[in-house]
């Protein structure tokens, strides 16, 4: 069993845990507490350091990372549909059911949207309720409302 390597660093928004491998990146997520970093960063964990750094400071609207998708095909489809929301826009989770093809399927999207491994990167930030709610959100709701008015702010 491959562990993968990651490291640690503070954003706007607490301290950011990546995750990653010779291929890509694995996961992005908040933490509480940094923990201790593994000896070897990646090329590419690097990369997306200064990506997220340069999202934070208003500079970067879009992400060129090699990302590794771990989930279902219906899971896989809601996040590469949510990585064609436009930044600084939103969409409901019934805007997303319909785009990949399934209609009723706005609680799969959501339970899609929980599952997402890559917080920013994958924006479901983006993803609202239909009624303009900021619901759902792994990350805070605080981060969720931080994340769309800094996007607002620089768009």
């Amino acid at each position: 069993f491959f562990m993968p390597y990651h490291c640690c660093f503070k954003s706007k928004l607490g301290f950011v845990r990546i995750e990653g491998n010779d291929e890509g990146i694995l996961s992005i997520k908040t933490v509480d507490i940094p923990d201790k970093d593994s000896e070897y960063i990646t090329d590419e964990m690097k990369k997306c350091i200064v990506q997220l750094e340069e999202y934070f400071d208003g500079k970067r609207k879009e992400f060129d990372l090699k990302l590794i998708l771990n989930g279902t095909e219906f899971q896989k489809s809601v996040w590469r549909k949510l990585m064609e929301i436009p930044y600084g826009k939103t969409v409901s989770y019934k805007d997303v059911a319909i785009a990949i093809g399934k209609p009723n399927a706005c609680r799969a999207v959501g339970g899609a949207n929980n599952k997402n491994k890559i917080w920013i990167v994958i924006p479901c930030h983006r993803v609202i309720g239909s009624n303009g709610d900021l619901v759902g959100y792994g990350g805070e709701i605080w981060r969720k409302e931080a994340l769309l008015k800094l996007e607002k702010e620089n768009s």
